[in-house]
């Protein structure tokens, strides 16, 4: 609930401040977190911060990978603005952990879980992602498991 306060107030200020660019992006925010409100995770109209990370992160997500197309058919034109939306909307999630750091959880994760080989990646994901939980996309922790398991 405290981001959709944090959202509306930044909203204010893009409109007094004319930023139409930053403005796109609050709004896209605040609309899904509107979507998100009429969720099955939501109970009282309050929304979790589980919840509202994994939105964000989704969020940004999409914004970059819509750039990665658009550099890729050649429209640098189409891909900048989506850039800065994802600048702007990663203000809102913690600050993302280092790889190092990713690495040394997901150790920690593997040797408590036992894990032998690529067979137990579902158990080592699921509980790093938990222990990351919104500081490190799920793609790069992908990644440094198949590295580290056998």
């Amino acid at each position: 609930m405290e981001l959709e306060i944090l959202i509306n107030e930044d909203i204010k200020q893009a409109m007094i401040h004319k930023d139409k660019d930053k403005l796109e992006a609050l709004r896209s925010i605040k609309a899904a977190l509107l979507l998100e409100k009429t969720g099955k995770d939501v109970t009282g109209g309050i929304i979790p911060e589980t919840v509202e990370l994994k939105m964000l992160q989704r969020l940004v997500k999409q914004r970059r990978e819509s750039a990665e197309i658009y550099k890729a058919q050649g429209r640098p034109d189409l891909a900048e603005p989506e850039i800065f939306q994802a600048s702007i909307i990663e203000k809102y999630l913690p600050e993302q952990l280092s790889d190092e750091d990713v690495i040394a959880i997901v150790k920690k994760v593997i040797a408590d879980t036992g894990a032998t080989g690529i067979k137990d990646m579902g158990k080592v994901m699921g509980l790093s992602t938990k222990l990351v939980a919104g500081k490190a996309d799920n793609k790069i922790i992908s990644e440094i498991i198949k590295k580290l398991l056998p």
